[in-house]
């Protein structure tokens, strides 16, 4: 994939020596030579304009491809789900980066897409959306829950799901569907923005705890401590990661219902279950990424 690799381990970071000159004309202090100070503030000034390269241009578009295998009791000994989930694309023009990432994600072999959030920006760009849409191959179907700039782009609900539809996508309104993936019984339990508990326990009430359940939610804070063991996987996107990041420092900040989660699995409310947060596709307000590049997440789910 070249730059869209596969993460399986961080890389090691590359460690470099660099030699002082002893005297002659580069040593410091000679007459056609450099001084100490003169190149350190060159050098600073050429990382500082690397750094400002790769976050503007090089690493927004320089998604990898995040495996992820997840034992879930439901699923039969043999079997394995592939889902992808992509989230947060922030669409202002539909260019041949997302292109790339719809390739990406379908070169995966998808049993299912899920979509967590947050498809638009201010500009609302439908169309751009439904191009997108219309890229993603699954067999057992494209499904997809709202974010919070459906609502901030006053594109939101019934008038959002015509237009999933016309792409062939299903938005599901704190709804539950039902399907069959390698002949597994699988629910979708679609949590709609900013995942209120009152529609978090109505999903949960009415879900079959003989069937695989998975809970898509924007945000991956909301009231966990309700959570019982019928929901068996949660998917959530909303952080970016924190987008802009320095390493081994904490996110600079996260958005409003991001709660501790930032990227990754952890495992929630009283019966653990697993909640996965991705880094998504896009960027939000300013189009930089830092030490966080965009993510397609493939998840696969084998038996426990």
């Amino acid at each position: 994939m070249n730059e869209h690799d596969r993460q399986q381990l961080s890389a090691t970071p590359r460690e470099q020596e660099s030699q002082a000159g002893n005297g002659g004309n580069g040593g410091e202090g000679s007459p056609g030579g450099i001084s100490r100070r003169k190149f350190l503030l060159g050098g600073s000034a050429a990382l500082g304009g690397l750094a400002v390269g790769d976050a503007f241009f090089h690493e927004p578009r320089s998604f990898e491809v995040r495996e992820v295998l997840l034992p879930l009791a439901k699923v039969p000994p043999g079997e394995e789900l592939r889902v992808v989930q992509l989230s947060d694309l922030h669409i202002r023009t539909f260019h041949s980066y997302y292109k790339e990432v719809a390739r990406a994600a379908n070169a995966l072999r998808p049993d299912l897409i899920l979509l967590t959030g947050d498809y638009l920006e201010k500009d609302r760009n439908v169309g751009g959306v439904r191009r997108f849409l219309r890229m993603l191959e699954a067999p057992d179907g494209i499904f997809a829950v709202q974010g919070n700039w459906e609502y901030w782009a006053r594109v939101e609900g019934d008038n959002l799901r015509r237009h999933f539809a016309r792409a062939g996508a299903s938005l599901l309104l704190d709804q539950r569907h039902d399907l069959s993936v390698r002949k597994v019984p699988v629910s979708l339990l679609g949590l709609d923005y900013p995942a209120p508990t009152d529609s978090l326990a109505r999903l949960q009430e009415g879900a079959d705890p003989g069937r695989l359940n998975l809970l898509l939610s924007h945000v991956p804070a909301f009231a966990h401590d309700i959570l019982d063991d019928r929901v068996d996987l949660i998917l959530s996107g909303h952080t970016h990661g924190g987008q802009v990041r320095l390493p081994f420092l904490p996110p600079f900040h996260l958005p409003r219902f991001s709660g501790h989660f930032v990227e990754g699995l952890y495992r929630v409310g009283p019966t653990d279950v697993p909640l996965y947060v991705t880094r998504g596709v896009g960027t939000s307000i300013v189009p930089v990424r830092f030490f966080c590049r965009p993510e397609i997440t493939l998840l696969r789910l084998q038996a426990a």
